[in-house]
């Protein structure tokens, strides 16, 4: 599929038959052994018929990004691939609308979520990585011999090879390309899997690689599902050099024990159960709204997303009242409507396990404040996969519904008393990806940081990103960091060269 696409997949309608998307390999648009069918979140109806890998498919993939390694792009520098990235950052531009139409048409999320986060944050990675490869350092050391002379020692950059890039549904081109763009910084060459929920951004990303100039074989896409399909052949293909994998821990788990094989490097960013800290002397405006948006956001189908509030007691009424009215009159609407707030859940198998967590809450004794079902419209939208928003309270911490990761609208409010008791109820989970934090105390704020257990701390603020910085989980959140060198770091072998000067 190339070309202008059709607006009217935004809204879980197309034109005629569900529009054809196929696999990517050695710079051209393939077959696969088999089709299956994308439905749109927001209706139900079937947008996309796709074309899923067979091993054959994956190992002419692999083999192509063998190839291009030996090629010319193997032996660019970086400031010349530098120049091939902005070239990618700028044809993303110019396709900008038809990446909002395949970004909305895979996801169900607003337009204007779509425009003014999705596709710039996909534009901004590709044209930060051009920047962080083409001025990063590398080591260099004046050693002195054992036999007084001088050695000079420096390190040199390598790609690691093919690069599995695996990536997840809930915000499926900004981490497609928050992995893809260090990884061809690096003089990698990548096949990528996206999840088979959101196959069409990723699609469309081909369309770009090869209108930007890319070489052949450098970005390669393969579409399917995970075991006995695209994900489990690409994993465990003894041609695949390194993996890097966003998504839940169960997975991450799974793609470590094939990785295991052929010791390849791995780099996981998994699931999360983030706490957010409120307290008494927050600016509470700021606090209701921020908590409504790291609770609520892209329908809390954000690994980042607040799953548990704990408000220091002399302000939890106020603040958790605040917070489910505001939660209560979050706009739905279509997706193509400006002032849509909320979004469908990715699928019905989805909206089946959110459901059912809000059946655990109340089975467990929560308190509803908002939400706690499905809305209904009197439209084609009653055949998506909407869920309410939805606040509790009244659960202990070692609820189930306060410990596994539900990954939707949903957030769990708790009073606390102290600040080590707010710590220890923060890091009382398996997992430890990110936390917020409102308050005053700027001595608060920087013991929050050393405290808790998490890899990204917020202080009075939520998703704001520098891509210099480290991003990544601990526990069961993750293994590593992106970002900055971080991410060139794992998309690259260090070689030290060590030359005597005596």
């Amino acid at each position: 599929m190339t070309g202008n696409w059709d607006p009217r997949l935004m809204t879980g309608h197309g034109n005629g038959d569900p529009q054809r998307l196929r696999n990517f390999v050695a710079g051209e648009f393939v077959d696969g052994g088999s089709t299956f069918t994308k439905v749109s979140p927001v209706t139900g109806d079937p947008v996309f018929a796709v074309d899923e890998a067979s091993k054959s498919t994956v190992d002419d993939a692999v083999a192509a990004a063998r190839a291009a390694l030996r090629g010319p792009w193997g032996r660019m520098g970086e400031r010349e691939r530098a120049e091939v990235l902005r070239r990618v950052a700028d044809e993303l531009e110019r396709r900008f609308d038809d990446l909002v139409t395949a970004e909305v048409a895979d996801t169900g999320k607003s337009i204007s979520q779509a425009r003014t986060l999705d596709i710039p944050r996909g534009v901004a990675n590709f044209r930060a990585f051009a920047e962080i490869v083409a001025t990063a350092p590398t080591e260099s050391f004046t050693t002195v011999t054992p036999t007084g002379g001088r050695a000079l020692n420096y390190a040199l950059r390598k790609p690691v090879g093919v690069v599995a890039v695996i990536v997840p549904w809930n915000l499926p081109l900004l981490l497609l390309t928050w992995k893809v763009a260090p990884a061809l910084a690096c003089g990698n060459a990548v096949v990528v899997k996206p999840s088979e929920e959101t196959p069409a951004s990723a699609t469309l990303l081909a369309e770009v690689m090869a209108a930007a100039g890319v070489p052949e074989g450098v970005f390669n896409l393969v579409h399917g599902f995970g075991p006995d399909s695209a994900g489990e052949f690409l994993t465990r293909h003894p041609g695949v050099d390194a993996i890097t994998f966003t998504g839940e821990s169960a997975t991450g788990g799974a793609i470590m024990r094939a990785a295991a094989d052929g010791v390849k490097a791995v780099s996981f960013e998994l699931g999360g159960k983030n706490a957010g800290l409120v307290f008494a002397d927050a600016d509470l405006d700021a606090a209701v709204a921020g908590s409504v948006r790291s609770s609520f956001t892209n329908g809390g189908q954000v690994c980042l997303c607040t799953e548990r509030i704990y408000v220091q007691r002399p302000v939890f009424e106020e603040f958790t009242a605040r917070l489910a009215k505001r939660a209560g009159e979050l706009a739905y609407g279509w997706p193509t409507d400006e002032a849509t707030a909320t979004m469908p859940l990715i699928s019905h198998q989805h909206r089946a396990k959110v459901l059912g967590a809000y059946d655990l809450a109340r089975s467990e004794g929560a308190e509803v404040l908002t939400g706690g079902g499905s809305p209904t419209f009197g439209d084609a939208r009653d055949g998506g996969s909407y869920v309410q928003p939805t606040v509790l309270t009244g659960l202990g911490p070692d609820a189930r519904t306060n410990r596994e990761e539900i990954f939707g609208p949903v957030v769990h409010v708790a009073p606390f008393d102290t600040e080590d008791e707010a710590y220890a109820l923060a890091n009382g989970t398996e997992y430890g990806l990110a936390a917020t934090v409102w308050t005053r105390d700027v001595g608060v704020a920087h013991r929050a940081g050393v405290r808790l257990d998490a890899g990204i701390v917020w202080v009075n603020t939520w998703f704001l990103r520098d891509l210099r910085t480290p991003f990544g989980g601990v526990k069961a959140s993750g293994i590593g960091r992106e970002g900055g060198v971080h991410s060139l770091n794992f998309y690259s072998e260090l070689t030290n060269v060590c030359v005597d000067l005596s």
